[in-house]
């Protein structure tokens, strides 16, 4: 039976292990360190979570959680909107230490790998999946006449926005203030454009280039 995710029990957990990962980090943390701080016996903790890596990905998960799919029109608005979000709960410090610790311990840990594939990206892709079929609706994108050709554009336009937001938040640690939104949302719908089809030049065009 799967477990409540809306307990009092999970929310307090969860935050003790947040909260944990900040003060003493990822070595430091412990099962039973997570009991204490949430004020649970460790039992009920290993009732909910086999493992710290499990864990501390779904102590990650709920924060992206927050985000949302903003209508504000037009997709190049609403991909801003993404963005800021994300930027913004990139910015909070429990949130940069979990997402960096569990990153870097999966890459030596593939059951791991696979979790946050499962509680991060699937879970948050459903954003790019929405926002696409809106744009498709609003005529801004062709709408997609192959399923599996729609799966492979989702997880691309997904890597594409959370490597370059992330990456510029927690790597280079440049502000993605408004000029860099327009910016990459910019380069983001050339490429839409360009992946959709619609960018690419007919029979006549070509043939004119070359001539």
């Amino acid at each position: 039976m799967a477990r409540p995710r809306s307990s009092t029990a999970d929310q307090a957990i969860l935050a003790a292990t947040r909260a944990a990962l900040v003060e003493v980090g990822w070595s430091g943390l412990t099962m039973g360190e997570v009991a204490r701080r949430a004020g649970v016996a460790k039992t009920t903790l290993y009732r909910r979570w086999t493992s710290k890596s499990e864990l501390v990905v779904d102590a990650v998960a709920v924060i992206f959680d927050q985000l949302a799919l903003p209508d504000r029109g037009s997709l190049a608005d609403d991909i801003q909107e993404v963005v800021a979000s994300f930027a913004a709960l990139l910015e909070q410090p429990e949130t940069q230490t979990s997402l960096m610790a569990v990153v870097s311990e999966a890459t030596r840990d593939e059951r791991l790998r696979e979790r946050i594939r499962e509680a991060l990206v699937e879970r948050q892709k459903r954003l790019v999946v929405a926002g696409r079929a809106r744009a498709q609706e609003r005529g801004e994108l062709p709408v997609d006449q192959d399923p599996d050709t729609a799966r492979r554009h989702a997880d691309l336009i997904f890597d594409v926005i959370a490597g370059a937001v992330v990456h510029r938040s927690l790597v280079s640690a440049g502000p993605v203030d408004e000029e860099w939104r327009t910016a990459f949302t910019t380069l983001l719908l050339r490429g839409l454009e360009e992946l959709s089809g619609s960018g690419k030049p007919g029979p006549d065009e070509g043939a004119e280039q070359e001539g």
